[in-house]
């Protein structure tokens, strides 16, 4: 995680929500106002956003502590508290629902790969996530994928070279298209060719593709062709997969499954803050 990223994101962040000022909070407390509140998991699975809580709150001034009470990539049961946080009432509550927003998501992403690895375990294949993430919030996306278990695809359209379909035609051919970016590229960019029929696939095998992706191909399908590849080309299914297709094509022999649905379409795991103020305090509201 690159924490001056992250810390620039969170300013982003803030200021769409604060605006001006936080009308609520300054009207109502005085920046003296002390209080604590914690953060607790109201359903469980794995945590994961440490990172996005200390800096997140610390950009608040040296005002505000933070005591964390678990790590990323912990199994956390529901009701755990896993931070605790005191300062200035208007900074905690400005602070707040940014952060819950986030580790919510993260958490969520981080469980759902969790689940989806524990799904597959022994067949020896790896999960890995894709590009269809939160625009603005790939990188904590993607680190969630890795907290949950997974592997990252590329992180974006720079750090390597995918030819889809839409490349192909637009090019001519596949052979055209590998022959035209090999020229260019430097020994460490990987180049990965999608494929959906047999004839795709010798072609990019012909080619010199580093990685073919049996795109929107049924696991019947993978087992029949994958024989073809050479041992030194590694090979990914995607295109449709769900946990419940998901053993089927982690049986094929590929290498890697890409998941689409771990970042687009994952539920956010339900965390909340429970506020006290000042010493003794027991009971708290749910906020």
């Amino acid at each position: 995680m690159n924490k001056m990223k992250l810390k620039s994101m969170l300013e982003t962040f803030y200021r769409e929500d604060l605006g001006d000022g936080d009308l609520s909070s300054e009207i109502l407390f005085r920046k003296s106002d002390q209080g604590s509140f914690s953060l607790f998991m109201k359903e469980q699975g794995i945590f994961c956003g440490r990172d996005v809580i200390e800096i997140g709150f610390s950009l608040f001034g040296p005002t505000v502590d933070i005591e964390m009470f678990v790590e990323d990539g912990e199994w956390v049961e529901a009701g755990r508290s896993i931070a605790e946080i005191r300062g200035p009432m208007g900074d905690l509550l400005q602070g707040e629902r940014v952060i819950l927003n986030l580790i919510q998501r993260m958490s969520g992403i981080a469980t759902e790969t969790y689940r989806a690895v524990e799904h597959v375990r022994g067949t020896g294949v790896r999960l890995c996530d894709t590009r269809k993430t939160t625009p603005g919030l790939r990188m904590l996306e993607k680190y969630a994928v890795r907290t949950g278990g997974g592997f990252n695809h590329r992180n974006g359209l720079y750090d390597a070279v995918m030819l889809k379909d839409n490349h192909i035609s637009f090019t001519g051919s596949i052979t055209q298209a590998v022959k035209q970016v090999k020229k260019q590229i430097g020994h460490m960019v990987k180049v990965e060719v999608e494929i959906e029929t047999k004839e795709q696939l010798l072609e990019a095998i012909e080619a010199g593709a580093d990685v073919i992706m049996f795109d929107n191909c049924t696991p019947s399908t993978i087992k029949e062709w994958i024989p073809l590849v050479p041992s030194h080309i590694v090979t990914e299914a995607s295109g449709g997969i769900t946990r419940e297709s998901l053993h089927a094509y982690a049986e094929t022999g590929v290498h890697y499954i890409s998941l689409g649905y771990l970042t687009h379409s994952v539920k956010s795991l339900d965390i909340s803050a429970r506020v006290g103020i000042g010493k003794g305090y027991e009971h708290g509201v749910t906020r």
